[in-house]
């Protein structure tokens, strides 16, 4: 589909799905700020089931000596096309497939690469497609208005990387707000899953701190794509951090097993 606003002489593309010859697959995607750039690749979808069946997907390596806000970004006038937020198009969606808790930042800039703040919400899940939905109603009719360009920032992580993260993500929407829904404002560790509340009734006013305690309080099993044998490959806090002196302890083996040790002193 291609939203078209005549009355502006504006079209913006949606969705963004990087299936063969449809949105997002052929565009001249630009990496940034991430040690040595590779490309933004289009792969099969790594898990063609349950949220998201799609069959190709953007795969962006997050590399450990990359900055925090390493990321990629469509191309100026000829990507997305130019465009304003309002009520039909400011909820914007985005699914991610993430083997860790961190930030996934989205913001959108005009043709002189003036932009607002990104937008960062965390996942709360891992190894299972996730759709993240980034509220952008309050940047209608703010500077500056309109846009041509979408940057991703697949691992926004403050705290570093102790490798190189592999991120895929997949199906950006743009949909309506209709001005009454609540906006989330705090969030709940429900079953060891980090649930929005769209009150104010839930114990945490971030998505990443609760998914934080979520991930505490259970013992998952990281599916590792790419490893088989039981071994040991590292030690990690809540934040991902090598851990020497810490009362939470992941132990991370080569087949993807997480074993969680709480230490009592």
């Amino acid at each position: 589909m291609l939203l078209c606003f005549p009355t502006l002489l504006f079209c913006q593309i949606n969705p963004i799905n990087f299936e063969p010859s449809a949105f997002g697959s052929n565009w001249n995607w630009t990496v940034f700020e991430n040690d040595n750039n590779p490309p933004l690749e289009i792969v099969n979808n790594p898990s063609v089931s349950g949220l998201n069946t799609s069959s190709t997907v953007a795969k962006f390596t997050a590399k450990k000596n990359g900055q925090p806000w390493a990321g990629c970004e469509s191309e100026h006038g000829f990507d997305l096309g130019s465009f304003s937020f309002d009520s039909s198009n400011c909820i914007v969606k985005i699914m991610v497939f993430k083997n860790k808790i961190s930030d996934v930042g989205v913001k959108f800039v005009d043709p002189s690469s003036a932009a607002q703040p990104e937008i960062k919400l965390s996942n709360t899940v891992i190894n299972q497609w996730e759709e993240l939905t980034f509220d952008f109603s309050s940047r209608i009719g703010v500077f500056p208005v309109v846009k041509d360009q979408i940057v991703i920032f697949p691992d926004f992580d403050l705290n570093g990387r102790i490798d190189d993260q592999i991120i895929f993500f997949d199906n950006i929407t743009f949909n309506p707000y209709d001005g009454f829904t609540p906006v989330t404002i705090s969030w709940e560790c429900i079953n060891n899953i980090c649930e929005s509340q769209n009150n104010n009734s839930g114990t945490f006013s971030d998505s990443l701190s609760c998914a934080n305690l979520c991930l505490q309080n259970s013992t998952h099993s990281f599916e590792n794509l790419f490893n088989d044998d039981k071994k040991i490959i590292k030690k990690i806090d809540l934040l991902g951090r090598e851990s020497i002196n810490n009362n939470f302890i992941f132990y991370i083996y080569e087949d993807g097993k997480v074993d969680k040790k709480i230490i009592i002193k």
